[in-house]
């Protein structure tokens, strides 16, 4: 087990910067997340830790050794991916005694490695098996055993439940979590979910085009968002943002935003804001509906308790508390409070 450190890291492809003077330190046995949209640079921060990628600058450290110019095989990292990459002629136990082997370890203390894997990974029935004989959750089971195996300083991870089914997905994070609080081990994890994010970091680093725009706790991240691109990407639904003067606030160049589930139905309380709107369409989720309404030319989304049940094509009034309407610097899109 090892912090890890990026201290000012940057990565340059010929004319685009793919990573702009990232700067994360994640402590020893933390569980981060690097979370954002499809080409916001979290992959390749991750490989540069791996030693994948070369670093264009600043440095990054596993413990208190600079890694910039170690070979990867040297770096003491466990990398799993999106892909399980299994050997599909080996069985489970050669799968995962592999690199192990290549190490040159004595027998005896692979079969060690192999059983404790296969213990905390309940694969001990299956050591015997390729592959093929494997479910899709029991192969990505195999894929981070080959990773544990190894007792590495940390474990990255690279959208590893992308190739699973919704519900396997879910099953197999909650794995994941009980595996890394048992083994204790510094996790960094890759992913454009944000609901895996907010479901298993201890915290959350959000990118966008190459530059961290926000790090800290999934409640921070939550309810006290850095700018309007956190406060839409965490949470879903998202926020709801529009101007301020549509809800009757004062403050020109500002932005409003809350969340679905902050809205009341009705206006029978002092505190609050409130709007009329006309709702559009409403989903039935059981314990709950989600109404689409049209405030002006916004639209805002309206999660309430399923009784009384909205109608589409009526109009509504609706409010929110005003300590729950955080207000965003139109021009720069940072926060500045709440409109309390």
């Amino acid at each position: 087990m090892a912090p890890i450190t990026f201290e000012h890291v940057t990565k340059r492809f010929d004319d685009s910067t793919a990573v702009d003077d990232l700067s994360i330190d994640v402590a020893d046995g933390e569980f981060l997340v690097l979370v954002g949209p499809s080409g916001c640079g979290k992959t390749t921060a991750l490989r540069m830790l791996a030693g994948l990628e070369d670093v264009s600058g600043g440095r990054i450290l596993i413990g208190d050794r600079v890694v910039n110019n170690v070979a990867p095989g040297a770096r003491d990292v466990a990398m799993v991916f999106q892909s399980y990459a299994l050997y599909p002629h080996m069985t489970v136990y050669d799968n995962l005694a592999f690199s192990l082997r290549n190490q040159k370890l004595p027998k005896a203390e692979i079969d060690r490695r192999v059983g404790n894997a296969a213990e905390v990974l309940e694969l001990a029935e299956y050591l015997k098996r390729k592959p093929k004989q494997l479910s899709g959750g029991q192969r990505q089971r195999v894929a981070l055993g080959r990773a544990i195996v190894r007792e590495p300083a940390a474990f990255l991870m690279d959208e590893p439940l992308s190739n699973l089914d919704a519900a396997l997905r879910v099953q197999t994070r909650a794995e994941i979590l009980k595996l890394q609080q048992r083994l204790d081990t510094t996790t960094i994890y890759v992913t454009h979910d944000q609901v895996e994010a907010m479901t298993m970091g201890d915290r959350i680093a959000v990118m966008s085009k190459g530059v961290l725009q926000q790090i800290g706790t999934p409640e921070e991240l939550y309810t006290r968002p850095a700018n309007t691109f956190v406060a839409k990407f965490i949470g879903s639904p998202s926020m709801n943002l529009l101007p301020s003067a549509a809800l009757g606030l004062g403050g020109t160049g500002q932005l409003a935003g809350f969340r679905p589930e902050h809205v009341e139905l009705g206006n029978s309380r002092s505190g609050t804001v409130h709007y009329e709107a006309t709702v559009e369409v409403v989903e039935y989720l059981g314990d709950e509906q989600l109404a689409h309404a049209r405030l002006g030319d916004h639209d805002v989304l309206v999660k309430l308790p399923v009784e009384p049940r909205l109608e589409a094509g009526r109009l509504q009034t609706f409010s929110v508390p005003l300590q729950k309407v955080l207000l965003f610097d139109e021009q720069s899109t940072h926060a500045v409070g709440t409109a309390a």
